[in-house]
């Protein structure tokens, strides 16, 4: 068992931002279309499997999963979050990233969306990722971006960095995971992302915009799949590695 006093030191969002995630996710841009990515993303690989969902909050990611067919095991640092994934049919546990309370080399799959960007000691909860992964299985690791877009919306979240193309890789590298390739995620957006944050001295766009903006922003977040962008500097940085076989 993780010590308790491990799972009280862990950040993450606190239990009124998690409520308010399950609350807005499926009218808000940002999760919408980050499903459709994650939809996209999971087709590449094949039969679905045993998976783990790390940093699960109230469960959307899992249950998108759990929709695909595969078996989802969800764990997160905070009883809300747990109890919320439990309504929705999802088994979870509570549990720090960095000591998961998981056997080794026992998943085909391991989702760590915005999770490293809340642990001072990354490395460590890279190198849960690496072990509880089989041989050979993959973790799809997601992280803000750029240290140049921190404002107190990252403060909001509990967030300890953002990250670099080099900084990800080298934190999964030295986990023992191979990288297959890093891109950049709301490309589009990332001028007026990067002006509303640094315009405000409080986080004001954790909720659901207006409509019009809301359309718009989803508009641009679609349209980017289509044109060769993944290069370029985004608001969130998307990442596939595998353990080695």
């Amino acid at each position: 068992m993780v010590p308790a006093r491990a799972i009280a030191s862990a950040r993450g969002v606190d239990t009124v931002e998690i409520e308010r995630v399950v609350e807005i996710e499926n009218g808000n841009w940002w999760h919408r279309e980050r499903r459709a990515l994650l939809t996209r993303e999971l087709r590449r690989l094949g039969d679905p499997g045993h998976a783990v969902d790390i940093g699960a909050g109230g469960g959307g990611v899992s249950r998108l999963l759990m929709d695909q067919g595969w078996e989802v095991t969800a764990v997160d640092g905070s009883a809300t979050a747990v109890e919320l994934c439990a309504a929705r049919g999802v088994a979870a546990c509570r549990a720090d990233a960095r000591w998961l309370p998981l056997p080794s080399e026992e998943y085909d799959l391991a989702l760590a969306l915005g999770v490293l960007a809340h642990v001072d000691d990354d490395g460590q909860a890279a190198a849960e990722i690496a072990r509880v992964l089989r041989p050979g299985g993959a973790a799809l690791v997601s992280v803000p971006a750029d240290m140049a877009l921190w404002s107190a919306h990252d403060v909001a979240l509990s967030r300890v960095r953002r990250y670099s193309r080099a900084a990800l890789a080298e934190v999964l590298a030295g986990a023992g995971l191979l990288v297959e390739r890093v891109w950049s995620w709301n490309v589009l957006v990332r001028p007026i992302v990067r002006w509303m944050r640094h315009r405000r001295a409080h986080c004001e766009d954790l909720g659901t915009p207006p409509v019009a903006v809301d359309r718009l922003l989803a508009f641009a977040t679609a349209v980017e799949q289509r044109l060769p962008v993944r290069s370029w500097p985004g608001v969130t940085l998307f990442a596939w590695a595998h353990r080695p076989d």
